[in-house]
């Protein structure tokens, strides 16, 4: 069974950082290019994070450029969102999703087949 499950979300302060997992099954991860997508409250899901078949680039927004990294264990078949200097705009679910052939931006949901069912982030004082 083909499968994404996020983890790691949960309530942090401004400033502080999370860790987000997406693990895979039923499919290798080199395979295919992984997202990560921002649903804040009432809003739409935006792409903030990718990283590409086999790692070969690494593409981030504007808002999140320089505070999360993107990566991968093929070993885990695993991609993680590292997650710094949070803020309230950062309050949302992610989601990872994976497309096998991504042929312009990676930041777009159209590219993708698989998704995972999100995890909650919310960042509060």
């Amino acid at each position: 069974e083909v499968q994404l499950v996020e983890s790691g979300g949960g309530l942090v302060q401004p400033g502080g950082s999370l860790r987000l997992s997406c693990a895979a099954s039923g499919f290798a991860i080199d395979d295919f290019a992984i997202g990560w997508f921002h649903q804040p409250p009432g809003d739409v899901r935006a792409g903030i994070s990718a990283i590409g078949s086999r790692e070969n680039r690494t593409f981030y927004s504007d808002s999140v450029k320089d505070r999360f990294t993107i990566s991968s264990d093929a070993a885990k078949n695993t991609v993680y969102l590292q997650m710094n200097y949070l803020q309230l705009k950062d309050t949302g679910v992610y989601f990872c999703a994976a497309g096998e052939l991504v042929t312009g931006s990676p930041m777009l949901p159209l590219w993708y087949d698989k998704w995972g069912q999100g995890t909650q982030v919310t960042v509060s004082s």
